[in-house]
């Protein structure tokens, strides 16, 4: 028991190391790697999310748009312009994505509540007709494909990303970084900001803070991150769905927040991970799969309504000795 408490100190004071050394040994414990980094990508795109809605208080029902932008970014480097570097594409991709999400939030922030939802789905579906109708470019219903191999070259060599594993490891070192950036935002005075900003935006306004460009800024780094999300899965599968930056993506990314736990800074993965690993084994069960998993989902919603990790931590600070 005394261990278990010192790991428990130890993780509350090391969460982001703790996660990292989880995700080291993930593939190993999943069924198959696929489905790990599918977890990993899906997880940062919902933390992407997570930034705008859990942390600043801003609804998007248009999520899809940043990750789809920056999957196609990053597989028309690929595919298109011969790129022979994924770390190059998938900073092409982030680019696309981030310029998406300039664009798009600065004509939404004229609008709040659920006009500004509405707005980010719309935008999200003109992207979606947009990348259909230009089959030429972007492949159109079937899909972007002709991925080549993927090779990172470094100084002293290069690594090939053509098995499961090796890729693996690709994607959670570029999330691990991703994520070290992330909490070193939200633990600035920026972070203070967007929080502030989600409790009370009038008073924040009446202070002094410009929470219009603020917002804005805190839509383009959640676009970056979502972008970068769609980057690892456009080279994870080796093609870029249409779909991608279709509605259910957006719905799926905030069933996996609001499931995981908004507010919480590893909520999304939690959500990510219950939300594909029930998906993957329910589709072995039963066809009735989408049934089951939207009656565990609305369960979730009514009866932890701070989602799976707000009530883990509730439970510990009630069993605390000083609660």
């Amino acid at each position: 028991m005394t261990v278990v408490r010192a790991l428990a100190a130890w993780l509350e004071h090391h969460p982001l190391t703790g996660l990292l050394v989880f995700f080291a040994v993930f593939p190993f414990i999943m069924p198959y790697h696929a489905l790990s980094t599918q977890i990993l990508t899906y997880g940062l795109f919902a933390m992407g999310f997570n930034l705008l809605y859990g942390y600043t208080g801003l609804l998007s029902f248009g999520h899809a748009a940043y990750f789809g932008l920056g999957a196609y970014g990053t597989g028309l480097a690929l595919a298109r312009l011969g790129l022979g570097s994924p770390l190059v594409a998938l900073g092409l991709g982030i680019v696309t994505a981030a310029a998406g999400a300039a664009i798009i939030g600065f004509l939404c922030m004229r609008r709040r509540g659920v006009y500004f939802g509405l707005l980010t789905l719309a935008f999200a579906q003109l992207l979606y007709f947009i990348v259909y109708h230009m089959g030429d470019i972007t492949g159109g219903e079937d899909g972007l494909r002709g991925f080549p191999s993927l090779v990172v070259r470094l100084p002293g060599g290069s690594i090939p990303l053509d098995s499961p594993l090796s890729f693996y490891y690709f994607v959670l070192v570029v999330v691990a970084l991703a994520l070290i950036g992330l909490k070193r935002v939200l633990d600035s005075p920026f972070g203070s900001v967007l929080q502030a900003i989600r409790e009370n935006g009038d008073r924040c306004l009446a202070c002094g803070y410009d929470v219009k460009n603020v917002k804005i800024l805190a839509f383009v780094f959640s676009g970056v991150l979502a972008g970068l999300a769609g980057g690892l899965n456009a080279m994870h599968l080796r093609i870029v769905p249409v779909d991608t930056l279709y509605w259910t993506t957006s719905g799926t990314v905030l069933l996996m927040t609001l499931v995981g736990g908004g507010s919480t800074f590893f909520g999304p993965f939690v959500g990510a991970s219950v939300y594909l690993a029930l998906e993957s084994l329910l589709a072995l069960v039963t066809e009735s799969w989408q049934l089951i998993m939207g009656g565990i989902f609305v369960g979730c919603v009514v009866f932890l309504p701070r989602g799976i990790l707000g009530w883990l931590s509730d439970r510990l600070v009630a069993r605390s000795p000083g609660a």
